[in-house]
C-alpha cells in the first residue's frame, strides 16, 4: 500500500510540545472527517489518520528529504521531536478500488481557486463585481516578481460547466501553470512548478510522457501536431472527469446561495476577451452537474457570502468580544474540536445581522470554510485500462484510441487559521488598489489622460 507521511511544520522560533502537536494533527483529521467529508462528499475526501513513528527513524527521513525539499519551504522546520505524523493515500495513485501497481499511472493536480464574482452589497469598489480575484491577483503576483508573466487561466471558465469555456482555461493552466497545476507520472513530478519560478512548460516533452497513455500503438507521428493532438486528449479526459459525478452521497446538495446571484463571467477572461474581439457578447455557461467535485467546491466556495469587505467588521465584533472574554475562546470553537456540532452550526445561512456575536462567529466560520475551498486542490489520477478490464462498478473516461479508469480526490483541506483574517483584508485591498492603478487606468483611456496630467511634464511655450 502506497501511503503519504505528513509531518507539522513551523517557523524554528515556534517549537510546539507533543501534545499540541497532536492535538494540532487531530484537529486536522476531525475537520476533514466531521466538516469537508460533509461539503465534498465519502470519495472524494481522504482525512488520513495519526500514527506515532520511532525518532530515530523521523531523524533519519527528515535528513534524508532536506535537500528535496522546495527553497521557498525551507523557512519552515518539520517536526522531528513528538514522533506523530498524519498517514495518508497517496493521491497520485487511484483511489477508488484496489489495482494492480505496475499499470502506469497519470495524476494532474489541479488548484481551481475561486470560482465565482463577489455578490455581496459590502464591496466598495465596483471593480470586483466586475473581474475576479485570480484575475487582478495575477497582475500584483507579477509586479512582486513572484511570476514572469500572468496566466490567461479564469476559475470562473473552468467553474462554467461549458466545455468550451473549460478548454480554454486548462490549455491557459497547461501555458502558464504557475503553482495551479502538476502533472505526475507513477507518483514522480513531470510537469508544473518544483517552485516559484521554477516552470517547465515543454509542451513537446510532455507530450513524449503522455503519447503511451493516449497512443499506445504508436501510430502518430511526431512533431509539432502530434504534441497538440495529445494536449487536446489530455484536455477532454481532465474536463470529462471534472464534470463527473463518482460519489452518490447527498454532499454538496446544501444550497448557499443561487449560482446565477453573481455574474457568471469575468471581464479580464481572455476567453470573454477573445469573444468580444470576434464580435460576441453572449458567454455561455452551461452549469456545473449537481454531483459532480467542482459543483461541490463551488457551493462550499460560495460560504463567502458577505465578501471580506462584510466579513472584517463581524471578525472585529468576535475579536472585541473575546479580548473582554478570553476565557469563551473554547466554548466558541474557534480552534476545534471541528465535530458534528460545530458543522451543524455552518448550516445556518441567515443573512439578517441582530448584532449578536453568535451571528458574527457563525459568519467568520462560514468564511473560513470558504476560503479553505477556494485553495484546495483537486488531484484526477487516470489509470489505462484494457476493454475486457472494464466493468460498470468503475469510473470510465474515452478518448479517441485509449480508455481510462480514474478516481478524483480533494486535497489540502485545513481549516483556514482565524487569525488570518486581518491579512486576508489588507491583502483584498493590496490587490484591488494595484489592478485599479496599473492595469484597469491603462485600459480607460479618461484615467490614461488623468495620470498622464499628474506625470511631470515640460512646459513649450510657442510664439503667437
Amino acid at each position: 500500500r502506497c501511503v503519504v507521511l505528513r509531518f507539522l511544520k513551523s517557523p524554528p522560533d515556534q517549537n510546539k510540545t507533543s501534545e499540541e502537536i497532536l492535538h494540532h494533527l487531530q484537529n486536522i483529521v476531525d475537520f476533514g472527517k466531521h466538516v469537508m467529508k460533509q461539503f465534498f462528499g465519502e470519495n472524494y475526501v481522504h482525512h488520513g489518520e495519526i500514527i506515532q513513528l520511532p525518532l530515530g527513524f523521523v531523524r533519519q527521513l527528515c535528513l534524508k528529504i532536506q535537500p528535496e525539499r522546495p527553497e521557498s519551504r525551507c523557512d519552515k522546520d518539520m517536526d522531528t521531536l513528538s514522533g506523530y505524523a498524519m498517514c495518508l493515500p497517496n493521491l497520485t495513485r487511484l483511489q477508488t478500488y484496489r489495482f494492480v501497481e505496475h499499470r502506469p499511472i497519470l495524476c494532474i493536480e489541479i488548484k481551481p481557486k475561486c470560482g465565482f464574482i463577489p455578490f455581496s452589497s459590502h464591496v466598495s469598489q465596483e471593480i470586483k463585481h466586475k473581474v475576479c480575484r485570480y484575475c487582478m491577483h495575477q497582475h500584483l503576483k507579477v509586479a512582486n516578481g513572484k511570476w514572469k508573466r500572468p496566466s490567461k487561466y479564469c476559475p470562473l471558465d473552468l467553474f462554467s460547466g461549458n466545455k468550451q469555456r473549460m478548454h480554454f482555461a486548462l490549455k491557459s493552466l497547461l501555458q502558464e501553470a504557475q503553482n495551479n497545476l502538476k502533472i505526475f507520472k507513477n507518483g514522480e513530478l513531470i510537469y508544473g512548478c518544483k517552485d516559484d519560478q521554477d516552470c517547465v512548460s515543454d509542451w513537446n516533452e510532455l507530450a513524449r510522457h503522455l503519447k503511451p497513455f493516449f497512443f499506445p500503438s504508436n501510430g502518430l507521428v511526431s512533431g509539432p501536431h502530434c504534441t497538440r493532438t495529445i494536449v487536446k486528449e489530455l484536455i477532454h479526459v481532465i474536463t470529462m472527469t471534472l464534470l463527473s459525478s463518482t460519489d452518490a452521497c447527498r454532499a454538496g446538495d446544501m444550497k448557499t446561495v443561487p449560482i446565477s446571484q453573481g455574474r457568471s463571467y469575468c471581464e479580464a477572461s481572455a476567453f470573454n476577451k477573445e469573444l468580444l474581439r470576434n464580435g460576441k457578447h453572449k458567454l455561455e455557461s452551461s452549469g456545473l452537474p449537481r454531483g459532480c467535485l467542482l459543483y461541490k467546491t463551488l457551493q462550499a466556495q460560495m460560504l463567502d457570502m458577505l465578501d471580506i469587505e462584510g466579513l472584517y467588521p463581524l471578525y472585529s465584533r468576535v475579536e472585541q468580544y473575546l479580548e473582554e472574554f478570553p476565557e469563551e475562546r473554547s466554548t466558541l470553537q474557534i480552534d476545534g474540536p471541528y465535530n458534528e456540532a460545530f458543522y451543524e452550526k455552518l448550516l445556518d445561512l441567515s443573512m439578517e445581522d441582530d448584532g449578536t456575536v453568535a451571528f458574527a462567529l457563525t459568519k467568520v466560520q462560514q468564511y473560513r470554510i470558504a476560503m479553505t475551498a477556494k485553495d484546495c486542490s483537486i488531484m484526477i489520477a487516470l489509470s489505462p485500462c484494457l476493454q475486457d478490464e472494464c466493468s460498470e462498478q468503475r469510473p470510465m473516461v474515452l478518448t479517441s484510441k485509449s480508455r481510462f479508469t480514474f478516481s478524483v480526490s480533494v486535497l489540502d483541506l485545513d481549516l483556514k487559521p482565524y487569525e488570518s483574517i486581518p491579512h486576508q483584508y489588507k491583502l483584498d485591498g493590496k490587490i484591488v488598489n494595484y489592478y485599479l492603478k496599473n492595469v484597469q487606468a491603462k485600459d480607460d483611456p479618461v484615467m490614461s489622460n488623468l495620470l498622464k496630467e499628474n506625470e511631470d511634464c515640460t512646459l513649450v511655450l510657442h510664439k503667437v
